[in-house]
């Protein structure tokens, strides 16, 4: 959660590198990710080593072995005054005490070789790495911004995305091109929702910073800690398991970047133009998909990838992802995606096919409808969140609704906290005035009573399911609002007779009261008490 004081931690980082000659804000964030990275690396190592002390064993891996880089130091004047520089001298507590003209020459000349090394042969990290380049462009700024970033605070597994959130507020591209991250309740919502098995194969195929895989990977962690102690789970969790897809190149990079600093280096993260590349490489490969892809508009019918427009012939980027994650999911493998209001209740002919496609031939769980807020201040646009999956032969029996009115936090564009930070997520254990302020706990308990007590619900509850003919005979209508009933508070009125009656003794009241008047005007009295 991005506080007042670490807006104003990264607002000073800002600023120091508009100020020293940094005016491209996306390379601003390229260079701070860059070292956020190296703190994080170094965060990680010394964790591990807390853990190899305490279990009384070697660290698996050093991340920054006390060895030459083979690369030359040289000095102000180009001369080389080593034959290279130990790699530790890179962790952080040492690389942040360096004098300035030495911190640039280790930045420059080491620390991209250096994070160029890091996950396996070929592994995408790797690949994203070898276009990071270190712009920074004096020892004296570098030292400056160090010491900034030195006192951020690191401690929390997304924290670094947190940041991220806000910087991306700071490039002015970002509320146009959909990169904008969602919020990190939100991810843990639809992940226990689905409930990720060490077993799974989860895609993202609009990865962004690796939110969603990074979600996943925390709950396993969490519900299923002996997965890792379970040699070949361990293999395909850090090696097989997590798939993200992006065609930003410095998405991927903090993609990769981000699942390595969670201990993932390997993560499939990896270049695609998801709706345009055909996908016969990658049909039917993931048993779970969690997305929210980005949403903007049309694409050139030309465009488009062929084996897509066989499941559904439109040019709405929308419809077109919907028909993506069918065309990638296993027969039974689900989904947790965000879509925009208008997929529940478009009325031309693809919204209709895909709702019916996931309606009668796939097997639609669930539609929880999010407030509109959610996504400020990058965007304002209403959406839901549908629960879904491949069966290619149907399933649906009925489907269940959830009306989501606040999420903990307030629904304008400062999005401050309304209850604890550490009762925001779906997990949280609320007093009843704070379970006014985050329905997440109550959507997840819900969900999980889809199939029993939730069937009894009224159509005035906040959740309840609609029979699969209903919908199909609404059109395959989505909105919840189409199936909800009002209640309307019974107002209880009297009896006609009654009230005439009691008309009938105003009336002789009022009559009776004028000709009192009239006597008292006739014989002197009101004038004598005026006078």
């Amino acid at each position: 959660m991005i506080t007042g004081e670490l807006r104003s931690k990264v607002d000073a980082i800002w600023n120091a590198m508009w100020t020293g000659g940094l005016s491209n804000p996306q390379t601003v964030m390229e260079q701070l990710t860059l070292l956020l990275f190296l703190k994080g690396l170094d965060d990680a190592q010394t964790l591990a080593e807390r853990q190899a002390r305490a279990r009384g064993t070697e660290i698996e891996r050093d991340l920054f072995p006390d060895e030459s880089d083979g690369i030359p130091v040289v000095d102000d004047a180009g001369n080389k005054i080593a034959d290279g520089r130990s790699m530790a001298d890179l962790r952080w507590p040492r690389f942040t005490n360096l004098p300035p003209a030495e911190m640039q020459e280790a930045a420059e000349n080491h620390l991209i070789p250096f994070l160029r090394r890091l996950g396996s042969d070929g592994a995408p990290l790797r690949k994203h790495m070898a276009s990071a380049r270190y712009e920074i462009p004096t020892g004296r700024l570098l030292a400056k911004v160090v010491d900034l970033v030195s006192d951020l605070p690191m401690k929390s597994r997304d924290t670094k995305g947190d940041l991220y959130e806000y910087m991306l507020s700071k490039v002015a591209a970002a509320g146009q091109n959909g990169q904008f991250r969602t919020p990190r309740h939100i991810i843990e919502l639809m992940v226990a929702m689905t409930e990720p098995r060490r077993d799974d194969v989860i895609c993202d195929p609009a990865c962004g910073t690796a939110g969603f895989l990074v979600g996943a990977a925390e709950h396993l962690r969490r519900h299923d800690p002996d997965a890792w102690t379970d040699p070949d789970s361990r293999l395909h969790i850090e090696t097989g398991m997590f798939h993200g897809h992006d065609f930003d190149g410095t998405m991927l990079r903090l993609g990769a970047m981000n699942m390595a600093l969670h201990g993932f280096e390997d993560a499939s993260i990896v270049y695609r133009d998801s709706l345009t590349q055909e996908h016969g490489d990658e049909a039917e490969a993931y048993s779970l998909i969690l997305a929210n892809p980005p949403f903007a508009g049309s694409l050139d019918a030309e465009a488009v990838a062929k084996d897509l427009t066989r499941i559904v012939n439109t040019r709405k980027t929308e419809l077109l992802f919907l028909a993506l994650f069918l065309r990638l999911l296993k027969r039974g493998g689900r989904a947790a995606v965000v879509v925009p209001d208008g997929v529940l209740f478009g009325s031309n002919k693809a919204h209709k096919e895909v709702r019916r496609m996931l309606v009668e031939d796939q097997q639609l769980q669930g539609v929880v409808k999010l407030p509109a807020g959610v996504f400020r201040p990058y965007a304002g646009v209403s959406t839901a969140i549908l629960l879904f999956q491949r069966t290619d032969s149907g399933g649906t029996d009925g489907v269940w609704f959830y009306d989501m009115h606040a999420d903990g936090l307030s629904l304008d564009d400062k999005r401050n906290l309304l209850v604890p930070e550490d009762k925001i997520g779906p997990w949280a254990e609320l007093t009843e005035d704070e379970a006014k302020l985050n329905d997440l706990p109550d959507a997840l308990a819900r969900w999980q009573e889809r199939e029993g007590a939730e069937k009894d619900n009224p159509r005035t509850a906040r959740s309840f399911v609609v029979p699969k003919a209903e919908i199909a005979a609404a059109g395959y209508d989505l909105s919840l609002n189409r199936y909800r009933e009002i209640e309307h508070d019974a107002v209880e009125h009297e009896p006609p007779a009654e009230i005439l009656s009691r008309l009938r003794e105003m009336e002789r009241d009022i009559f009776d009261g004028l000709e009192e008047l009239e006597k008292m005007l006739g014989d002197g009295t009101v004038k004598e008490a005026a006078e």
